[in-house]
């Protein structure tokens, strides 16, 4: 309710308290009271109030400046005192704060609870909790501020002139925070997928499907140390896992090249020979005897010397031959 409210719609009331905000001791003396008032009278008629020449206002005015003089203050300087004294806990609720507010103050001026005048109180109290929040927001960090002031449901227009953005930066935090419910979303489902499971099973399917550990933290309400352990078996796990395939790599790597030379039979021996020979008649190129060789089955070992010492394949037929 600071005289820097540039409403236009402010009830005659509230601008002869205004107005008499700005007086001082002086103003008030019996020597200089009516012309004060008519003053008073004067700027709000220029202010487009009838109150010079109209009884009830300008009554209505006198009243307000022998308030002012009986108490020996003017209004709004217990009102503004009272609204600059209110925590952001305080105005969350700016029902409950008024009337937290009038029963401090109420008493000095029981006119604040009147039908017309209470809820100027409430909206000088949402404005301070507005400009309480916005105080908060601005002093947090990266994006923080900005989605405070969305969380409060506060108009995106105020938030943009607040917190000096433009609209492509709110819509874009606005984004990230649909995503971020989306994601909340999800893991609740997947969550109710293993719900019978114990939590060290739950969040390992968590882990699974990529949630982060923050939210994982969040929803599950565990903390750090049940993570790490949880992380640590998935670790042995995937170890085993690879050792396992390593194993099996291996194997089929070995059935894939064959029986060593020492391993082959005679007769398989010879036909292999003959087999390679073939192939050698189509193709003097190394990877295209390998790859057909690969094709008919023949054994690595054999490949190798084929490639490498193909009059060896002579020796090799005779020792099969016996």
């Amino acid at each position: 309710m600071a005289t820097s409210d540039d409403r236009k719609d402010k009830p005659l009331w509230l601008l002869m308290e205004e107005n008499i905000l700005a007086l001082d001791s002086k103003d008030v003396a019996d020597s200089n009271l009516e012309a004060t008032i008519q003053k008073l009278a004067g700027e709000l008629d220029a202010a487009g109030q009838n109150v010079s020449r109209h009884g009830g206002n300008l009554m209505q005015l006198r009243w307000a400046v022998d308030k002012m003089r009986s108490v020996g203050k003017p209004m709004l300087k217990d009102l503004n005192g009272a609204i600059a004294a209110l925590t952001l806990e305080e105005a969350s609720e700016p029902y409950a704060a008024t009337t937290r507010l009038l029963d401090d103050i109420g008493t000095t001026w029981p006119e604040l609870r009147y039908p017309d005048r209470r809820p100027e109180v409430i909206r000088a109290v949402e404005k301070a909790r507005l400009d309480l929040l916005t105080a908060k927001a601005k002093g947090l960090p990266g994006d923080e501020g900005i989605r405070l002031l969305i969380d409060e449901k506060i108009d995106s227009q105020v938030i943009i002139g607040s917190m000096e953005i433009t609209e492509e930066k709110l819509a874009e935090v606005k984004e990230t925070i649909k995503k971020e419910l989306a994601e909340r979303e999800r893991v609740k489902t997947l969550l109710k997928a293993v719900e019978s499971k114990s939590d060290e099973e739950k969040a390992k399917h968590l882990f699974d499907n990529d949630v982060t550990e923050a939210l994982i933290m969040e929803m599950m309400q565990v903390d750090q140390s049940m993570l790490d352990g949880v992380k640590k078996a998935m670790e042995e796990e995937l170890k085993e896992k690879q050792r396992l395939a390593e194993e099996e790599a291996a194997r089929k790597k070995a059935e894939a090249e064959g029986p060593a030379l020492k391993d082959i039979p005679p007769e398989d021996m010879l036909g292999y020979i003959e087999s390679i020979r073939e192939i050698m008649e189509f193709s003097d190129v190394e990877k295209e005897i390998r790859t057909m060789c690969e094709q008919s089955s023949i054994p690595k070992s054999l490949v190798d010397i084929a490639v490498s010492d193909a009059d060896k394949l002579d020796e090799l037929e005779k020792e099969a031959e016996g």
